[in-house]
Formats: structure tokens, sequence, C-alpha cells
């Protein structure tokens, strides 16, 4: 991988005021950890609440990166069209990780959430977002196995590529929503959400891509930025797969199939374990046992 120019962070970094903190607390009844909305912030185990910095990435694109807890780092990779708070913070993913000794760092991915859009070809060289992830490491300071790695959905591909590549080394990986064919035939899935892009004035609603459109309508992803981005990505040889060599969590919907079958994406990795919970591709990231299966794995 090219060389990337030294990174110019931010130095300012402030609280999320308007994201409400979570509170956990035992139920009597299944003895699962519950979540609670409360004002203020956290006041427990140092699961402050979420910070916001941003920092220059490899090619000076400013990627805004959200911060709970202490501890072990954990960086949390978001799905495509989503962002940090979408996937991690609104469901109270981030909170389970903070309150179990863990220090939650959530990318925005460029296109994404609170980070910058730009609208140049020259922004979306292949391997695009892995190279983001590698500049977010470099600027957090983090060496190989001092953290760990989480990615939903297009975040478990970037971790896979990353890995599989050696261009990652973390302790543990957690991929979430993701199978075989998400990795080996990503044309065919991009080839979906740029149809998304290219008709979404016309896509009515009992269109296979009619949800995709109303999510990325929902989350106010520029389009013209998003549709360069989607031609950043590349295929995966499943063969690379024997590459990565950390102890891995694949953790999937049991309605999920968008990314292919999560089962023999497991069975294909050298040390890895399987766990389904409930839904499909989009529902099963709101679902409180994803974020109890992540903590499980990675506290083990």
């Amino acid at each position: 991988m090219p060389k990337s120019p030294p990174i110019r962070p931010r130095s300012k970094r402030r609280a999320i005021g308007a994201c409400p903190a979570l509170c956990l607390r035992a139920s009597p009844s299944s003895g699962r950890t519950a979540l609670r909305w409360r004002s203020g912030g956290w006041n427990r185990g140092g699961c402050n609440a979420v910070s916001l910095e941003h920092f220059a990435s490899f090619d000076g694109t400013s990627l805004a990166i959200h911060t709970r807890g202490t501890g072990r780092p954990v960086i949390l990779l978001h799905g495509l069209f989503s962002s940090a708070h979408m996937n991690w913070i609104k469901w109270g993913h981030d909170a389970r990780l903070a309150a179990a000794g863990f220090r939650a760092i959530m990318l925005d991915f460029r296109v994404h959430g609170e980070s910058e859009a730009p609208r140049e070809v020259g922004a979306y060289p292949p391997g695009v977002l892995m190279r983001d992830v590698a500049a977010l490491i470099d600027h957090l300071g983090l060496a190989d196995s001092e953290y760990d790695l989480a990615g939903f959905s297009l975040g478990a591909r970037t971790v896979v590529h990353g890995c599989a590549s050696g261009v990652f080394a973390p302790r543990r990986l957690v991929l979430a929503g993701m199978g075989v064919s998400g990795l080996a035939d990503w044309q065919r899935r991009a080839g979906f959400f740029t149809r998304v892009i290219d008709q979404f004035d016309t896509i009515e609603r009992g269109d296979p891509a009619y949800l995709s459109r109303q999510f990325l309508k929902s989350q106010g992803v520029d389009r013209v930025a998003a549709r360069l981005l989607l031609g950043a990505f590349e295929d995966l040889d499943p063969a690379t797969l024997a590459n990565v060599a950390p102890p891995t969590l694949v953790i999937c919907g049991d309605r999920d199939q968008d990314n292919g079958s999560a089962k023999d994406l497991a069975a294909l990795l050298p040390d890895a374990v399987y766990d389904e919970i409930p839904g499909g591709h989009l529902d099963s990231a709101t679902k409180p046992e994803l974020g109890e299966g992540i903590v499980r794995f990675l506290s083990a």
C-alpha cells in the first residue's frame, strides 16, 4: 500500500450532547443486560458520553470519529449508506461495549455520517476505505494486536480486505451481516446500489430497491459522492480468506441473505465461530443480540 502522508488531526474534540446516553441494568427475569434511555452522560464504569473528533485521512479527506468509553480499543465500522450513529450508537451497541470495559471507536466512512463527501473521482482509488481505516489506526497510534475490529456489512468487507491483504493486524475480528458473495461477487451488489442512485426519483413502493432507496434518503447521503465510492470496491478472491488469521466471530441475522451465506464464510476462515441472531439484513443491526454477541466474543 502506498505510504500515507502525515496525518493532520484536528485538536478539537466535543461531546455529542444531542445523543442521549444509555444506562445498563440487569433484568431480574432474563439475566440479560437491558438498556434504558436517560438524559445526561454515563456515570458508571467510565462509560462517558460519546465524543466526536475529526482527522485527516491519507489524502486529506476529513473523517469523523465517535468514541465512547475507556479500556481496550475496538474499532467499529458501519454499513453502506449508514453511519456510526445509525449502526452502533442509536441501538446501544457502543454503550454495551463501554460498559464491558471497551473503548468503542466508531468511524464514519467518507461519504457517510459526519465525514467529508468529496465529489472528485481521484478521492476514490481502489481500496479507499481500507486505506482510511489504516490511517485511523495510525492516527490512534495503535500497534498490531492492540485493538479489535468489528464491521457490519460494508464495514465487515472492509475488515476482511484489510486483514486478507495484511494491512490490518487486530487481536480479534467481528464480521456482522456478511457472507461469501458479499465479498467475492461485489460487482453484482454494486450494480444494485448504482441503480438505487441512478433511478432514485422513480423507484416505487414494491420495487426490490425501494427499501434501500428509502434508507439512503433517510441518511441524507450525497448521491454523487456515493456513486463514485461504489466504483472503488473490488471483489475478493475467496482463497485469500486463508490469510485472515485472528480469531473471528461471524454473526448474522437468521433471515439475512443479502451478502450470501454467513455460515459458509465462517467455514472458510481459519479460526472462526458462527453466531445467529434474529432479523434480516437491516433490522438485525437494531437487535440487542448483536451488541451482546460482540461483547461476549471480545471478552472471551
